[in-house]
């Protein structure tokens, strides 16, 4: 029997496995400490990563590139919004030195920032249950390239859903369509701000683990799923926060500190939670294959780690 090529060619029986595992790993590989490690290093990369959004807005207002912050975070609390709009108007406020000492600046800015995506390849490739076998010339660029990516999807997302909703308006006011133009960009900006999300989760899947992946795809049951989840979650916590949570009684001027760390913490349990999915659908095709399901590692490596490191 040939292995599965995809997820649409397992039976029902192998999707009950996988769900199962991919709970049991989540445990067994302390999702929950790696979500709160990659908290710790999106706190220090936030700020830095700001930094390198409004030098790539420079062309836009400080209302606009307000709006792209309320877009890029639409789910999250109110409290989480305000935080980093109040970020992006000090960075703005600042202001840029011109020539050598504005490129030396923005480059400490975008390594500061790849610190998340440097300790994401790490939580990956423990998800993955493999050691990181590629080089210190692979890692590096590999961690800057994805900084950069992601923040420019992040940026050109945000561009397309804020600004072109005026672009809306004005395509409705010259062809005779009124708000219609408007209030239909108000439906299809959701759909396309899930595909971006489903676009940045597929780049962090495919290149963050040292496995070579199945192919270059778009959505993966587990970036669908993370999606999915992180919608939820970033809903049902600002909900809480708005009308059950009492975080200012609790911790006052902190407050909006605090929710804003519990909200990235939960973003990344979702995130890690997909990429468990998508890791245990490639140990079942391993299975398939007639490997054993304890054997580990069960991913073919990009680079083979060192054999002192190999788990077991």
């Amino acid at each position: 029997m040939s292995a599965p090529q995809g997820p649409t060619d397992l039976p029902r029986r192998a999707w009950w496995s996988v769900l199962k595992r991919t709970f049991s790993e989540f445990r067994r590989d302390r999702v929950q400490d790696l979500a709160a490690a990659l908290t710790y290093y999106a706190v220090l990369s936030i700020f830095p990563a700001l930094i390198v959004l409004v030098s790539l807005l420079g062309l836009l207002g400080r209302e606009d590139t307000a709006a792209l912050v309320g877009g890029i975070t639409v789910l999250a609390p109110a409290e989480v919004r305000d935080l980093l709009t109040e970020g992006v108007s000090g960075v703005q406020r600042v202001g840029g030195s011109a020539g050598l000492m504005a490129i030396v600046g923005l480059a400490v800015a975008l390594w500061s920032a790849s610190g998340y995506i440097a300790a994401f390849i790490r939580a990956a490739n423990v998800i993955y249950d493999i050691e990181e076998g590629r080089p210190f010339w692979k890692v590096t660029p590999l961690r800057i390239g994805l900084t950069i990516l992601v923040t420019v999807l992040l940026a050109a997302g945000a561009i397309a859903v804020t600004l072109t909703g005026r672009l809306a308006d004005v395509a409705g006011k010259a062809f005779g369509l009124g708000s219609a133009a408007v209030n239909a960009w108000d439906v299809l900006k959701w759909p396309v701000l899930a595909l971006i999300a489903a676009g940045l989760v597929m780049v962090l899947y495919w290149a963050a683990p040292n496995v070579i992946q199945p192919g270059l795809r778009w959505i993966t049951p587990g970036g669908l799923l993370a999606v999915l989840l992180w919608v939820i979650v970033s809903g049902g916590f600002a909900l809480y926060v708005a009308y059950f949570g009492s975080y200012n009684k609790t911790y006052g001027t902190l407050a909006a500190v605090v929710v804003f760390l519990i909200w990235l913490w939960l973003s990344n349990m979702a995130l890690l939670f997909g990429a468990e999915l998508d890791a245990e659908l490639i140990r079942e095709r391993h299975i398939a294959e007639g490997g054993r399901v304890e054997q580990e590692p069960y991913a073919v490596p990009r680079d083979e780690p060192e054999p002192d490191s190999l788990p077991g």
